[in-house]
């Protein structure tokens, strides 16, 4: 979840490039979930899946994708309450970094915590690194801990996207009081990492409004330019 200011001026932006894209709040916590897809081989990822299975699954036959792997950006409940349900049905792997291992195993007692149920989930498939290509529409994975140890985001760079989980907000950053957060890292994380990125890239977020990558460069009250001086 974000860290939030009181004011948020609205900033979106479009996709840029050849890629089938569809991102909505899913679940009981609105966790942003997204769909990507290459529309020549027909090959996607589903990233953070925190609900609605039927909506995810008619996104999927609806662009004619095939799965390569359901993909987290960390392992807090609302980005993988859906993760069992949807492997089940299709069958892909479920990957996350090995840093979030202990969230990712501890799913029942974090939905115990908050008095929801939740279905048993498998152990991931695969341990993300930073660096790893997710084999769809030229995807990388970036480890950006700071949210939490494991936390990632996913740039398309051909296609100035960016999945960033709860690493960067519209005028925000994850929390980082949280078991594994630390604002220092997820400073670095975004400043080194993220911002480094083309200005134009869009930024889609772990929960709420897209932004994009020049717009928190200036504007950001907790990293941008002005706050760093």
């Amino acid at each position: 979840m974000p860290e939030k200011t009181e004011e948020a001026v609205p900033h979106g932006g479009s996709v840029m490039g050849d890629v089938l894209f569809e991102c909505f709040a899913a679940g009981p916590l609105g966790c942003n979930c997204s769909i990507v897809g290459d529309p020549v081989t027909r090959r996607g990822l589903v990233v953070d899946p925190g609900g609605d299975v039927e909506r995810i699954m008619d996104v999927i036959e609806r662009f004619g994708l095939t799965i390569e792997s359901i993909v987290h950006t960390h392992a807090h409940l609302d980005h993988m309450y859906a993760s069992a349900a949807l492997h089940a049905r299709i069958g892909a792997p479920l990957a996350v970094h090995k840093a979030d291992r202990r969230l990712w195993m501890g799913f029942e007692r974090q939905c115990e915590r908050l008095g929801m149920t939740g279905e048993p989930t498998p152990a991931p498939d695969r341990w993300l690194k930073d660096g790893d290509d997710l084999a769809c529409c030229g995807g990388v994975a970036l480890h950006t801990p700071g949210h939490t140890a494991g936390s990632m985001s996913f740039a398309f760079s051909a296609h100035r996207l960016l999945v960033a989980g709860d690493t960067l907000f519209l005028q925000g950053v994850g929390r980082t009081d949280l078991a594994g957060g630390s604002f220092r890292q997820i400073e670095r994380s975004i400043v080194e990492r993220l911002f480094t990125l083309p200005e134009e890239t869009l930024v889609v977020t772990g929960h709420g409004p897209n932004t994009s990558i020049g717009y928190e460069r200036e504007t950001n009250p907790f990293i941008g330019r002005f706050a760093r001086g």
